[in-house]
């Protein structure tokens, strides 16, 4: 806009008048691009909402679909001073008598005494054993205890055992510890002197200071010999891990089927269809109390969402016992279109299934979760139905704000018009006001006439 002295000529506000014709001109236009902006915003709220309800659901559905949520198995033993266990799925139902007769632990052998660590030993070389497994350090003539130890612990093809000088009452002594357990893992060391002397050899004539040792362990009166504390094939589907010995004492050790797993897989899958329900009631209904309609409300997309989850529940589904349904496990829909558990009927439902539950929900293509779980991947994941929505929608909002600077552009251009208009009025009258007091001064000057003012 060009500078100008605004209704200098005219007295009139020429500056108000441009500014409230501009404003009248886009009002209503800014207003209804802010109600558009809006709603466009909260429908992107909504669809997110939905959209994270829904996601939830499809984690539930996944957990449902792992083989372990309904053939899991559960151990439990009637005192952890000497064992603990795990279970796999293969684990067999059962009560079993555990006693464990001995550890497994590694051989620790020392060489003799030397007189300090700072003493060289010898020359040649240590040839060191552990079970099948060998490797060979060369000692020089300058090197200590310490610096033999070190080249123990550092040589690359060591795997198995660790020096440690052991500072004792009579001086200090290298001890060699094999890192794993058992009889197949005793150490062996053969040293070879070559500067003509026996320091070595004497010195690497090793005392076994630790035996090796199997693990013994009695399950149900069969001996078990493990080389390692951890037992894996004691009993199928079972790993022992042995803590202390005492061949007087007996744990009972139970296997059963882990109930409480699947049924709080099926009531978090219950409480999230709920979740998703009540989140598209939210969004799509309208209160008539409050005149006030979801942000959702009218909008297709949740219907139909809503219409086919409703319609996988009411379904029934082939499984090896006959045909199921979401009833026959005390799973039940409320008038309000939510789901309620019965939660006596569905834990008699698990403890007595023998596989028809699983079959149910996780058979590939046709179970109830695998179902439901196709459905979900299709509106949240990337590239989706809800992603395609969004990107429809952050579309709008920008052709909005190029509408908005559209607008701006107009109406500055609209402003510089007005201007130039009630500018060019304002010169005429200033000067039309000049002319006037000019030939009223002429007037006045002639002879003979009288101002009357």
């Amino acid at each position: 806009m060009a500078l100008t002295s605004v209704g200098i000529g005219s007295g009139i506000d020429i500056s108000g008048i441009v500014t409230a014709l501009v404003d009248a001109e886009s009002a209503g236009k800014i207003a209804q691009f802010d109600a558009n902006e809006g709603t466009i915003t909260a429908t992107i709220s909504g669809i997110g909402a939905l959209k994270s309800a829904m996601s939830e659901f499809n984690t539930k559905l996944a957990t449902l679909m792992e083989a372990d949520t309904f053939g899991s198995q559960k151990v439990a033993v009637s005192t952890k001073d000497y064992l603990s266990a795990t279970v796999d799925e293969t684990a067999v139902s059962g009560s079993y008598q555990v006693k464990v007769e001995q550890l497994a632990q590694s051989q620790k052998v020392s060489t003799a005494v030397v007189a300090d660590n700072t003493s060289t030993i010898g020359t040649g070389s240590l040839s060191i054993a552990v079970g099948s497994n060998s490797f060979n350090i060369d000692v020089e003539a300058t090197d200590t205890l310490t610096e033999i130890m070190n080249k123990i612990n550092s040589s690359d093809d060591n795997d198995d055992v660790t020096a440690t000088i052991i500072n004792g009452e009579l001086g200090p002594q290298l001890v060699l510890g094999s890192k794993t357990t058992g009889l197949d893992s005793t150490i062996s060391v053969t040293a070879t002197d070559t500067d003509g002397n026996t320091g070595l050899v004497d010195t690497f004539t090793m005392t076994e200071v630790t035996p090796a040792q199997n693990a013994i362990v009695y399950i149900d009166g069969v001996k078990v010999v493990s080389q390692e504390n951890t037992i894996e094939e004691g009993i199928t589907g079972v790993t022992l891990t042995l803590t202390a010995a005492d061949i007087d004492k007996a744990t009972t050790l139970t296997v059963s089927k882990d109930t409480a797993k699947t049924k709080t897989a099926i009531e978090g899958f219950v409480t999230a269809y709920n979740s998703v329900m009540t989140t598209i009631k939210d969004l799509s209904s309208y209160d008539a109390d409050t005149e006030q309609a979801g942000i959702l409300q009218g909008d297709s997309l949740p219907r139909s969402i809503q219409s086919q989850m409703r319609n996988m529940l009411s379904s029934q589904y082939s499984t090896s016992d006959g045909n199921k349904m979401l009833a026959n496990l005390g799973i039940t829909t409320t008038t309000a279109g939510l789901l309620e558990v019965d939660s006596t009927k569905l834990t008699a439902a698990i403890a007595s299934d023998t596989g028809a539950i699983a079959e149910m929900f996780s058979t590939e293509d046709t179970g109830l979760a695998s179902r439901m779980s196709s459905l979900m991947d299709g509106y949240v994941k990337s590239g989706g139905v809800m992603d395609s929505r969004d990107s429809s929608l952050d579309d709008q909002l920008s052709r909005l704000t190029d509408s908005r600077e559209a607008l701006a552009t107009r109406m500055s251009a609209y402003s510089d018009r007005l201007y130039a208009q009630y500018n060019a009025m304002d010169l005429i009258v200033a000067s039309l006001n000049s002319t006037s007091s000019d030939l009223q001064s002429r007037l006045d000057s002639l002879p003979g006439l009288v101002n009357n003012n």
